[in-house]
């Protein structure tokens, strides 16, 4: 059984940490969020992926988060989830390791919030009405000096763990566990961003359903035209 809740402050080396968070800010796909219900007061984009396939076109399109991708996906977080006492044991690791991801940069501005909720995403495309991720991975991108905005994590009806942001740092949860995001308050311009990455496994005929690689984004026609700057017109977003 994974553990319901690690986290890492310093997750990635500096200079990584900001090529990543400075690429997925200024990205043009970043407007009004694809997801609805909890998450109608933030923005960003989100990108579907399944497979080592789908894996390397995120990385292509996304250079930056290649250092990420290889420190969290798959195997390596639910290696992190498992408690010390196996990881001393060399224990097997967890036998369901992710296979079909759905990444979402997460803005939220000065007084928003996000509504508890289970993130169940590509529940619906797989075809498999009563999956959850294996685990949920977020890095906080950015995190302005602010009152209030703590993670709020809940294992059915019982309350399991509060957590404080900090920029820089990660966090791995149980994918059963519902959470929040409670109010923030901060300078009017402040922005807290995070990278939220839903980790699954599917059997393969489930897994067949979804995208080897779909980008999603609001952010209209215009930053189509910005992202495909001295490129071939390709008429899409894959």
């Amino acid at each position: 059984m994974l553990q319901k809740l690690v986290t890492r402050r310093r997750a990635l080396p500096e200079p990584q940490f900001s090529a990543l968070r400075d690429a997925l800010l200024a990205s043009p796909l970043v407007g009004r969020s694809t997801l609805a219900g909890p998450f109608q007061s933030s923005r960003g984009f989100a990108v579907t992926f399944r497979g080592s396939a789908g894996r390397s076109r995120v990385e292509a399109r996304f250079p930056q988060l290649a250092p990420w991708l290889s420190a969290v996906l798959g195997e390596p977080a639910t290696l992190a989830m498992q408690p010390w006492w196996s990881r001393l044991l060399r224990r097997p690791p967890h036998q369901r390791v992710p296979n079909a991801w759905y990444l979402n940069v997460l803005l939220v501005s000065e007084g928003g919030q996000v509504a508890r909720h289970l993130d169940t995403t590509l529940r619906e495309p797989a075809g498999v009405e009563t999956c959850a991720p294996e685990l949920v991975s977020v890095l906080y991108l950015s995190v302005p000096k602010h009152r209030g905005g703590v993670l709020q994590l809940w294992s059915g009806s019982t309350a399991v763990a509060t957590v404080q942001p900090h920029e820089g740092m990660a966090l791995h949860f149980r994918g059963d566990l519902a959470h929040a995001v409670l109010p923030f308050q901060a300078d009017p311009d402040g922005l807290r961003a995070s990278l939220v990455i839903e980790q699954y496994f599917f059997e393969p005929e489930a897994l067949s359903r979804l995208p080897e690689f779909q980008l999603d984004s609001r952010a209209g026609f215009k930053a189509f035209l910005k992202l495909h700057e001295g490129r071939r017109a390709a008429f899409e977003l894959e």
